[in-house]
């Protein structure tokens, strides 16, 4: 037996296949959500076929935005268990759990794998990976480039916080020749002030781990530990924690 978690997020949509031991990660994906998550769901699931796993031979646990669209999992279970679950198993210490997801951002308090706490941004986008992408897409910058430019900017004030408020100030800084980097720069701040002023409002440890696509950016963990005041760790399959933890919880 192995086990499956499929985590279909508001942006990007994971999956993870565990040994029978739930010890070793067997196989991973990673993929755009798209408009529809159930066909979504259906190209995940000829993927597994695709490696040989049949029904009898998996059991599959669904999380994120769109887990009620994987109608072949065995069980469904929310995304801030999993990630918690999906965190402690990449760094098995008590810690502070961040998620910049595509729609929302996430402090999660974990102690011995478990959820003691949580507070989300769930009123606006400022902050999480959707306002990053729309104000690449305003400088026609790849998200990755978008990083890269940021490194290499000084920060500009963008003080809004709201994705659309937010995005008028960047072409009115366009509009006065600011350099793109310098932009940039004052994008990924502005995103990094919100994440740590969320992280503040709660009774959090210094041990901050961050999971969702921001943890391939070595630049945004360094601004973030600067800002929170403490290191930030992440992991190589941090943007993997949610489908992790939901394979930890398939049975």
């Amino acid at each position: 037996m192995h086990y499956i978690g499929i985590d279909i997020g508001s942006t990007a949509s994971k999956a993870v296949i565990l040994d029978e031991e739930k010890k070793n990660i067997l196989h991973e994906k990673i993929m755009p959500s798209g408009w529809n998550s159930k066909e979504t769901g259906e190209e995940i699931k000829r993927w597994i076929k695709s490696l040989g796993y049949g029904e009898d031979d998996v059991k599959i646990t669904a999380t994120g935005y769109g887990r009620i669209s994987v109608p072949y999992a065995d069980r469904t279970v929310t995304e801030i268990t999993c990630h918690a679950k999906g965190a402690h198993f990449l760094n098995p210490e008590d810690m502070t759990v961040i998620d910049i997801g595509g729609q929302d951002t996430k402090v999660i308090i974990v102690q011995n794998s478990n959820v003691m706490d949580f507070i989300m941004n769930d009123k606006c986008s400022a902050g999480t990976g959707k306002f990053l992408e729309v104000m690449a897409n305003r400088l026609g910058l790849s998200l990755q480039e978008m990083f890269e430019f940021a490194k290499r900017g000084q920060s500009v004030n963008i003080s809004s916080v709201c994705t659309v408020f937010a995005e008028s100030e960047v072409i009115s800084l366009m509009g006065k020749g600011t350099p793109r980097e310098d932009i940039a720069r004052g994008v990924v701040d502005s995103i990094v002030k919100k994440v740590a002023a969320l992280a503040n409002r709660k009774n959090a440890s210094n041990n901050y781990f961050l999971t969702g696509g921001f943890c391939d950016s070595e630049f945004t963990v360094e601004l973030l530990s600067q800002k929170l005041g403490g290191p930030v760790k992440t992991h190589k399959d941090a943007r993997f924690a949610g489908a992790i933890g939901a394979a930890l919880l398939a049975k």
